[in-house]
């Protein structure tokens, strides 16, 4: 009885002592996780979390062309005026800058018979050139039809400098297929050289650089960019695109310092914007996949699908992936697709000039 009363005892003391140990040991690893988190977090944030969006695309009018990671491609070290140059021309010229009401620019595409019922169904665009967005596009209340409007204003535009975009890459084809290439050839190839941030006289990087922006992606961007014009980058500088400059004329974000970061680049005429666009997403290295995949639907001798394109553009802005998405969306709910094969009417100008 004894001997199982000392053992009953031994037991006793023996799970005082478990539980006592017990107790110290889940104190120490609840102390010991407390003061560990901080430093399990800030090696995550540094070690796991890496991805980082930045808005590279917005940096055309300020960009060298020059790249970490440099490459056959990339190794550029242009001057930002060659890029730019038929740009800046344009942004230069003399123009009609008086800014149409919202009521005056309607009244215009009733008298031309231009409205996006008949482009869908004709396939065919009035050459309304609008220089200026009018300040009342954001008092429009009816989105559906402010989103109408927009299009029919930027719609031109685009159109437009594909339609320059096809017959320079024509000359080129002409060129490549020649044996032999004159003088005048030869200078247009280096300029095209330098407008397209080409080095070593690549011809296949050209090839693949000189090419257009599906119309359905541009109207897309444009429309996010500004809210549907609305926003006060479009509203006071024509910045259809959003781009960014650290050296050119700009406007400021409100809450941006004023004498650090970017600003985001001033355009005189609507057309210019759409031209730096245009060359931002040809020439940036941010887009190289984007100009890859738009070449391989050439050589497959397929349309140059918005959607399939649009999944490329994950670098245009911070949002990464989800800014695709809402490209995405707001191409199929739009619509936007039945502009894509639509042709720009000549303009009197352009009659003029045949006859």
């Amino acid at each position: 009885m004894k001997s199982k009363k000392k053992n009953f005892l031994f037991f006793k003391k023996n799970k005082s002592i478990s539980v006592i140990s017990r107790i110290f040991l889940s104190s120490f690893i609840i102390v010991a996780a407390f003061y560990a988190a901080p430093l399990i977090v800030n090696f995550a944030k540094e070690n796991l979390y890496t991805i980082e969006f930045k808005n590279n695309s917005k940096k055309i009018l300020a960009y060298k062309l020059k790249n970490e990671d440099e490459t056959k491609e990339e190794v550029e070290n242009f001057n930002e005026e060659d890029l730019l140059i038929d740009i800046f021309n344009l942004n230069d010229l003399e123009s009609d800058t008086v800014r149409l009401s919202a009521s005056t620019i309607k009244q215009l595409f009733e008298d031309t018979g231009y409205n996006l019922k008949d482009v869908r169904k004709k396939k065919l665009v009035k050459p309304v050139a609008l220089t200026l967005l009018p300040e009342e596009i954001k008092m429009i209340e009816n989105s559906k039809k402010r989103k109408e409007f927009f299009i029919q204003i930027v719609l031109p535009l685009i159109i437009k400098e594909n339609n320059n975009i096809r017959k320079d890459r024509k000359t080129l084809f002409n060129i490549i297929n020649k044996s032999n290439n004159s003088e005048a050839e030869k200078k247009w190839l280096e300029k095209k050289y330098k407008q397209y941030g080409v080095r070593f006289k690549d011809l296949s990087t050209l090839k693949i650089r000189i090419d257009e922006i599906p119309v359905s992606l541009a109207i897309a961007q444009a429309a996010k960019e500004t809210g549907w014009g609305t926003s006060r980058f479009a509203q006071e500088g024509n910045a259809l695109f959003g781009q960014w400059t650290w050296s050119g004329e700009g406007l400021k974000p409100k809450e941006a310092d004023e004498n650090k970061g970017h600003k985001v680049m001033k355009f005189n005429v609507l057309q210019a914007s759409v031209r730096a666009y245009q060359r931002n997403l040809n020439t940036h290295s941010s887009y190289k996949a984007f100009r890859k995949a738009r070449a391989e639907l050439r050589d497959l001798d397929k349309p140059l699908d918005s959607i399939v394109l649009s999944k490329y553009l994950n670098k245009y802005a911070e949002t990464g992936n989800q800014y695709v998405e809402v490209l995405q969306k707001i191409i199929l709910q739009n619509k936007l697709k039945d502009f894509d094969d639509a042709k720009l009417l000549p303009s009197s100008i352009d009659l003029e000039s045949l006859i």
